[in-house]
């Protein structure tokens, strides 16, 4: 016999002690546990290996994200420079000569006032120095609106001269207006076949001078007006 025989031998004796039969009920509830451990483990370590992967998957699509640029920053504003705007002139504003005359007539402009202003035009009126001048005052502000003066002969001959007005600038009525030179104390119109006295101021200048002007609403245009009449401080007419 050799050993493989002797070792077919062996396997084929009984144990010398019988083995315990199997506790099933044990191995059953090992079993259960062992199973239940790893289906905690393996759910454990699905959501753990999920939560990796999800990780994992943010990381890299951050990875592959570009950097943002950088935001351009806007480029300094330049120092202010200090630029004066241009001045532009125009032609000075008439200087009264003498006094201002008001006439006491109100209006959302000021109130309207006459004063002479010089001329100087030697060579086509060498007997004209001096015209007169319609506008507003306002808070001692003069706003000239209308200006006339004497175009033939002398301006201090004797009669009237510079008859204007009775028109609307401004949105306002400039009431009719002139003077007279001479010894005039009153001047009148007839408008209508109504006599109507006209208003009148010497000027500071010359006494002789007498600027006169009418109510706009008694008066309100010069084509209304009749032949222009001037009184004496008698009451002696001057005029024909």
């Amino acid at each position: 016999m050799n050993d493989l025989d002797d070792f077919r031998a062996a396997l084929r004796r009984p144990p010398s002690e019988p083995f315990a039969e199997p506790d099933l009920s044990r191995i059953m509830a090992d079993g259960t546990r062992l199973r239940r451990r790893r289906r905690v483990l393996t759910t454990t370590g699905g959501l753990a290996a999920a939560a990796v992967v999800v990780l994992v998957v943010v990381f890299a699509v951050q990875l592959r994200q570009p950097s943002p640029a950088p935001v351009a920053q806007p480029p300094a504003p330049p120092a202010p420079t200090s630029i004066t705007p241009p001045t532009t002139t125009g032609p000075p504003p008439a200087e009264p000569l003498g006094e201002v005359v008001g006439t006491g007539i109100r209006t959302a402009a000021g109130e309207i006032v006459i004063f002479a202003k010089a001329v100087d035009e030697p060579q086509i009126l060498p007997d004209i120095h001096f015209g007169l001048v319609a506008g507003f005052r306002s808070g001692g502000n003069l706003e000239p609106v209308l200006a006339t003066n004497e175009f033939r002969g002398s301006d201090r001959s004797f009669g009237f001269h510079a008859t204007d007005g009775g028109e609307v600038l401004q949105d306002q009525t400039i009431p009719v207006f002139g003077y007279f030179a001479g010894a005039a104390a009153s001047i009148t119109t007839t408008v209508h076949g109504k006599t109507i006295q006209a208003n009148v101021a010497k000027w500071s200048k010359d006494p002789n001078v007498v600027i006169f002007w009418f109510d706009p609403v008694a008066v309100p245009d010069s084509a209304s007006l009749t032949p222009l009449i001037a009184y004496d401080s008698k009451g002696s007419r001057l005029t024909k």
